[in-house]
């Protein structure tokens, strides 16, 4: 896999990735004792990752911290002619925390945490509805989830294609 510089990422690269996926706080030291190099090589590998914009280190805390939110789904078909500024603007809104462009049912998918039915239904009658290019939008809420790392995001290498 290339990083988008030329520069190829190897499998010792993923290796390190996987590792700080599961624990970001784990140190240089630890790392390089578990893969078997030094810990300047992991130190100089995390560094051009970071520099080159294929890691972040964040703090992904549980949405249950903000009190008793649901987590919202919002299916959003939308005019294709206006769908890459119409994701972008979505991107930007502070109650938005995911958007994703789709193939299938949806044009794009809208996530956020709303702490109610009524602040939902604000944000999508009074800020989504009026948008140019949205032609309808469907909702789902979260009653239980079962599963949720928002945190993580796994490079995984490319697969051949299917014929």
């Amino acid at each position: 896999m290339n990083d988008g510089t030329g520069q190829p990422l190897d499998a010792l690269d993923h290796r390190i990735v996987g590792k700080l996926a599961r624990d970001a706080r784990t140190s240089n030291r630890a790392i390089a004792a578990e893969l078997g190099v030094t810990e300047g090589t992991i130190r100089t590998r995390i560094k051009r990752l970071q520099s080159e914009g294929l890691i972040q280190f964040t703090v992904v805390s549980d949405f249950r911290l903000a009190g008793s939110p649901n987590l919202c789904m919002m299916g959003i078909d939308a005019d294709p002619g206006q769908a890459a500024r119409l994701a972008a603007h979505l991107r930007d809104m502070p109650e938005i925390n995911c958007v994703v462009l789709l193939l299938g049912r949806y044009t794009m998918l809208a996530m956020g945490l709303f702490t109610n039915i009524e602040q939902l239904h604000d944000f999508i009658d009074q800020k989504l509805r009026g948008l140019p290019g949205i032609q309808n939008i469907e909702v789902g809420i979260s009653v239980h989830n079962l599963k949720y790392e928002a945190g993580v995001a796994k490079i995984t290498a490319p697969q051949p294609p299917l014929d």
